[in-house]
Order: structure tokens, then sequence, then C-alpha cells
């Protein structure tokens, strides 16, 4: 006769094994980042204090290292309306790391010394560059962003990289170009301007108009009118810059598949020309039709604003037309009907 005693005894010593068994996949898991770890993070303010000192303390010595570098961006920034688009990049840059939060806060981190060794070969070939008589500015700061990445797969190893890699060299927009290089992007797309708002205007009865490089010489009704000339405000840069940033955005922000990414992605040069292009003529029918002065200031300024919405209606058909273009296959499969005859 079997003892009942014993098997709830060895009911007993089963269950307490596996409770200890879980408890102990729950330590290790704890320890390796499993799911048995306990609650995930979900919030920045679930981190300890320790992790904002280390975070405070490196960003510190970055801010003090790079001090110069950041502050004559701020004051580009500042001087030049090109570029004040870039008080809005380090934001985006924050925006889309906050989007990974979950991710971030519970990653078992482990330091890559890949990252040290890029670490050190950045520090040393940035006081070279301030040093050299070829006169490398832009250099600098881009340098300055490649440190960081270097801190970031020091610190955090290539699991931290996978979530930040973009923010960082999102911050790559924000850097202005140098002016040699600024000239060299903006003339031809004037040139293309120029050309294109004089074979417009030719429309107009009694106005003809005729394009030397950037400038426009203008006669209306017979008299000579003041010649337009296509200025570098007026050449689309500050535009494409910011629009191009914006894109990147988009596409990392919305899920698509990566053909769609790309299409978007190379889609802002064209819409942002196009819509410069439409600027540039809207001000030249403006300049002759209506009167000089409503094509100076603030309403060249508002005109040049105004073409924003119009870059973002073009950029979202496309991105609703590729969306359409195909259909995903519901996955519904139709039964079969079985018809059975029964014979009576």
């Amino acid at each position: 006769m079997v003892d009942k005693e014993s098997i709830i005894d060895k009911g007993l010593l089963k269950s307490g094994n596996k409770q200890a068994s879980i408890e102990n996949n729950q330590s290790s898991g704890a320890a390796r980042g499993s799911p048995f770890a306990g609650s995930p993070r979900t919030s920045w303010r679930e981190l300890g204090v320790h992790s904002y000192v280390k975070m405070l303390i490196v960003g510190g010595l970055f801010v003090y290292l790079f001090h110069n570098e950041i502050g004559g961006i701020v004051r580009r920034w500042v001087n030049d309306p090109s570029w004040s688009h870039g008080f809005l990049i380090p934001l985006f840059s924050l925006y889309f790391i906050d989007q990974h939060k979950k991710e971030i806060l519970n990653l078992q981190t482990r330091p890559n010394y890949l990252g040290l060794f890029f670490l050190i070969c950045g520090l040393v070939f940035h006081p070279l560059n301030i040093a050299s008589p070829s006169g490398y500015v832009y250099l600098q700061p881009i340098g300055m962003i490649a440190i960081l990445g270097a801190v970031i797969l020091f610190l955090g190893g290539w699991r931290l990289v996978k979530y930040t890699w973009l923010p960082v060299a999102f911050l790559v927009f924000a850097v202005p170009l140098p002016q040699r290089y600024y000239f060299a992007f903006t003339m031809p797309m004037r040139l293309l301007s120029a050309k294109v708002a004089t074979a417009l205007l030719n429309i107009v009865s009694g106005l003809e108009a005729t394009a030397s490089g950037v400038v426009i010489d203008v006669i209306y009704n017979a008299q000579r009118l003041e010649p337009l000339n296509v200025a570098e405000a007026c050449s689309g840069m500050r535009l494409l810059m910011a629009f191009l940033a914006l894109g990147v955005a988009m596409a990392y922000l919305h899920y698509r598949p990566i053909w769609q990414r790309i299409i978007l992605l190379a889609s802002t040069i064209p819409i942002a020309i196009f819509c410069n292009t439409i600027r540039v003529t809207v001000t030249g029918f403006i300049y002759v039709l209506i009167h000089p002065r409503y094509t100076q200031g603030i309403y060249h300024d508002v005109l040049g604003i105004g073409m924003l919405p119009l870059a973002f209606a073009l950029y979202g058909f496309l991105a609703w037309f590729m969306s359409n273009l195909f259909i995903e296959e519901t996955g519904v499969v139709d039964e079969d009907i079985v018809v059975r005859r029964c014979d009576r």
C-alpha cells in the first residue's frame, strides 16, 4: 500500500525544487537582462542617480573639450539665417533617442575597447586639425561628432550604438558648411532658378526677360526695369538643408520598407529645388506686375516661408502614393466548402 504522506512529501519537494529553479532563473536572468529580470524600465526617471552622475561627468568633459567648436556653431546659427534651423537638430536627436527609451533603458551594456581606440585617435587628430595651416575648419565639428560616437561605443558597446547611431549622425545637419562649399552648391541652384523664371516671365505679353547668369534683365511695356538678382538667399539652400534633415527624420520615425525610405530621402532634393524655383518665379512676377517693394524685406521672407507648406504637401503626397501603390494581402484563407450528398 502506498504511503500518502510520502506522496505528499514528494509533491512538496518537487514544488519546492520548481520554485527554487524559478528563483534561480530570475536571478540569473536579471544578470543577463532576460525577461525574468522583472518589470522593464519605461521612464528615464527610473535610472539610478549614479547613471545621471556619469552622464553629467562625461557631458561636462565633452563640452569643456569642445567649447570652442560648440560656441562657433551656435554663433553661426544666431547670425546666419541660412543655418537658423540648427537649433532644432539637437532636439530632434534627443527625440529619436526617446523613441527607443524602453530598449535603451533595459540594455545590458558592455564597454567596447574598439571605441576607446577610436576615441584616442579622434582626440589625437583634433589638435592636429586645429593647427593645420590648410584651414579645414569644417572637420573640427565633424570630428567632434565622431568622437561623441566613439564615446558611446566605448561606454555602451554595439548594443547602445544600435539605437543611437542615427541621432548622433543627425547632428551633422547642424554643422554649417564652409562658405566656399556653400557657394559651390548654391550657384547651380541660382542659375537654374534664374533660367526657369526667365522662361516663365516671357509668357506674359509685353514682357521680355533675359537671364545673364543669376541676373534677370526685364523690359516691360518698352520700359527697362531694374535687373532682378537671384541672390544667395534665393538659392534654396536654406530650404534644402532644412528639408533634407526633415526627410531623414520622417524616414526614420515612420516604419516603411527600405526602398520607400530611400525614395523619400532622395525626393527631398528635387522637391526643395522645385519649390525654390517656384519662389523665384513668383518673386519675378510680383516684381514686374505689382511693385518691387513687395519682393524685399519681410515680404521676401514670408514668401520663402510659404514654400514650406508646398514642400510638405508634395512630400506627403509622395508618401501617400507609395503607401497605396501596393495593397498588402490580408492573409485571409478562404474556407473550403464541402458538399455531401445524402442518399435516402
